[in-house]
């Protein structure tokens, strides 16, 4: 992935502009290979069963949910935003859509629509969620840390009302379906989650939107006068991001067969250390989709590598934070810039 790319400006319009060497903008995205082969050959050393075929497909089955929340991350913090809600809209979606299509007899809820539409209307719940925090920022001038700090709670608290506090155990074939089936003896929601990786590593690199995400995250008012309608830019990242934590709290949903109220709490702090290990930057214009995959890949290789060592798996928020704090180190050593 390259860096901040910048739009075509008009005649008197000045857009700095960061030249990367082509050489080693495409390794960088590669940076984190040799740690997780690292991993791998430690792993093999404890329990030779780590590298096999079937774990490896765990692990990516693991992170097929909790990776989308990284690619939607990633989208919001290259346009120089940053999303905390999302982990929030991973147990809400999902928990919408079941409330209402299978409902609960513990808490009274009734049913009004078909269970065909429940991956509908967690699509449709995260992209409400998405618009709603575009709006309070871009159209009102609010802080999008504020305002999505007060979303999560707030949809938490929803999921909560909405279920009485009870786990919803009553999953749609569809959903049920998204987590568990397999194509090809393939699992679908690897399939799902390399394909939206895919989408997104080619929009980014390869397409006129994703150079305006790079020049809107780069530097803003630059964007604005090459003719970027960075507004609409930054509304329609926060929608996509939503829906694509709503896709990951189906995944997540159909794996485990369940909502609980507490679904998603806490992923946000493993999606930003992903995002940073990959390199993504946190003061926006530079982000991989690429590295960014690795970055969750090697974080959930860790966690299975503890679980096999017997480590208890509390230890990995002193990791993930060691780990955040030494890639933003390596970060600022190899940018040259301070980070704000």
């Amino acid at each position: 992935m390259t860096a901040a790319t910048d739009a075509a400006e008009p005649a008197g319009v000045a857009v700095r502009r960061t030249r990367i060497p082509v050489r080693w903008s495409s390794l960088r995205d590669f940076l984190l290979v040799p740690p997780i082969l690292l991993v791998l050959v430690v792993g093999y050393f404890i329990n030779t069963s780590f590298v096999s075929a079937d774990n490896l497909v765990n692990v990516l089955t693991t992170m097929s949910g909790i990776s989308l929340l990284v690619l939607a991350e990633v989208l919001v913090l290259v346009v120089g935003r940053m999303d905390l809600s999302l982990e929030s809209t991973f147990g809400l979606a999902p928990g919408v859509a079941i409330w209402v299509t299978m409902g609960t007899s513990k808490v009274g809820a009734f049913t009004w629509a078909s269970p065909w539409m429940a991956i509908p209307i967690a699509l449709l719940t995260g992209l409400v969620v998405g618009l709603v925090n575009g709006l309070l920022i871009v159209r009102f001038g609010l802080n999008g840390f504020i305002v999505t700090l007060a979303m999560l709670i707030a949809l938490r608290g929803l999921l909560t009302f909405l279920t009485g506090g009870f786990t919803l155990t009553k999953i749609p074939d569809a959903v049920a379906w998204l987590g568990n089936a397999r194509v090809l003896d393939v699992p679908v929601n690897i399939i799902v989650c390399l394909l939206l990786f895919a989408a997104g590593y080619l929009v980014l690199n390869y397409t006129t939107a994703g150079r305006a995400l790079y020049a809107v995250g780069g530097n803003e008012a630059a964007a604005r006068a090459a003719g970027i309608r960075t507004d609409r830019v930054v509304i329609t990242v926060l929608v996509i991001a939503g829906v694509l934590a709503a896709v990951g709290g189906l995944i997540y949903t159909g794996q485990f067969a369940s909502v609980q109220v507490s679904q998603g709490d806490g992923m946000i702090f493993n999606v930003f250390a992903a995002c940073v290990i990959g390199g993504v930057s946190l003061n926006g214009g530079r982000g991989s989709v690429l590295g960014a995959f690795f970055g969750i890949a090697i974080l959930t290789l860790i966690q299975k590598l503890l679980s096999y060592g017997g480590v208890s798996a509390d230890s990995l928020k002193f990791i993930n934070g060691a780990l955040i704090l030494v890639a933003l180190v390596i970060t600022r050593i190899a940018g040259g810039r301070r980070q704000e």
